[in-house]
């Protein structure tokens, strides 16, 4: 049964190649009927089959036996709405016959040696690669094992993410006299401090602090537990209303004066565990998956003899143009990896994101990609 298996998969994989070749031998009769509806709810489930049933032989193409059971695994692959076109017997005839082709195919692909070409080696190793990790992890490693001590140990331990007091962000002009501070003040009241632009100009002619000076006067947001700002200042930034309110002269009790104007303001954030778990399930649940590939991935190393020649990396010549692999053939995308770097070949796959299954392009007897 497992050899059956990896021919479905097989098969499925080139059935999408076979069908754009349907000129060969007609891919499927067309009818004048209407492509059946999609089965309906309320039917009754179809008795257990027997594993005779589903080893009987359909077809033979030399020493290839297609069955039941392969030919119905193919089909059920797909939609109700493509398994509802082939509910006849003619219509079961022309997608064995979509099968046939494909191993009549396959059988001259092996005779020319396209099977040992690296090329098809390579897709047949990132194929058996894709389903190793499938089954690896997505059995022992789901969402479901990671329990609630979990989640909530991670919720303490990030609390800061999930509850956010109300901040307010400010831009000040700073001196170190008060009579100055009132001139400033003045100025700030005026025109010259409606604007953002005039209000950085202001701070660019008359702060007196260095570091504040080279951020345009912006000291971020602050909030009531903010420590590395004078209390003063962190009270005068509250009392401003809106954005753009500039403040009077405020003392921050250490000689210095300071005006003030808001740039933002945020309001309060509470999410509560329970607002938060999925989304932590599903971070735990991702973190989990990684950690396993990646002691999986060790563990096969330790097992296995590997020599690394670094001298003749210097050998390896690197095509830099837009698009080609040194010999002029386009080189393919390759998915991101977990550090956000390009995955290498043969690398193991970083856990994606949960995706809907897509429909197929075209109601062709070809069940797609697996």
């Amino acid at each position: 049964m497992t050899k059956g298996r990896l021919r479905i998969a097989t098969v499925a994989t080139a059935l999408g190649l076979v069908a754009t070749l349907g000129g060969l031998a007609g891919c499927q009769k067309k009818s004048d009927d209407p492509a059946p509806a999609a089965p309906g709810g309320g039917a009754r489930p179809a008795p257990k089959q027997s594993s005779a049933e589903l080893d009987a032989e359909l077809a033979k193409v030399d020493d290839i036996t297609i069955t039941v059971g392969e030919l119905q695994a193919l089909l059920n692959r797909e939609s109700p709405y493509i398994r509802a076109r082939y509910t006849s017997l003619e219509q079961k005839k022309d997608f064995l016959d979509s099968i046939i082709r494909f191993e009549i195919l396959a059988k001259e692909a092996v005779r020319r040696h396209y099977d040992t070409d690296p090329e098809v080696v390579r897709t047949m190793k990132e194929v058996m690669i894709q389903k190793l990790v499938k089954d690896e992890f997505d059995r022992r490693i789901t969402p479901d094992s990671v329990s609630e001590a979990e989640i909530k140990a991670y919720y303490d331990a990030n609390l800061a993410d999930y509850q956010k007091p109300e901040e307010v962000r400010v831009s000040a002009i700073i001196v170190k006299s008060k009579g100055q501070a009132e001139r400033v003040a003045l100025e700030a009241a005026g025109e010259a401090g409606t604007t953002n632009k005039g209000f950085r100009d202001l701070v660019e002619k008359y702060t007196q602090d260095p570091d504040s000076k080279l951020r345009s006067g912006d000291l971020r947001y602050l909030s009531s537990a903010t420590t590395d700002t004078p209390r003063p200042v962190i009270d005068a930034a509250f009392k401003l209303v809106k954005t753009g309110d500039v403040s009077g002269v405020v003392d921050a009790g250490n000689g210095t004066f300071y005006v003030l104007k808001q740039t933002g303001r945020r309001k309060a954030m509470v999410k509560s565990i329970d607002d938060a778990r999925a989304q932590i399930r599903n971070k735990l649940y991702r973190d989990k998956r990684v950690d396993a590939q990646k002691a999986f991935i060790e563990q096969l190393r330790g097992q296995a003899k590997i020599e690394i020649f670094e001298d003749n990396l210097a050998k390896v010549r690197i095509d830099t143009s837009i698009t080609g692999d040194g010999h002029g053939h386009e080189l393919p995308t390759l998915p991101p990896s977990p550090s956000g770097g390009p995955t290498p070949p043969g690398a193991a796959p970083a856990v994606p994101a949960p995706a809907a299954p897509t429909a197929p392009a075209s109601p062709t007897p070809a069940p797609g990609n697996p």
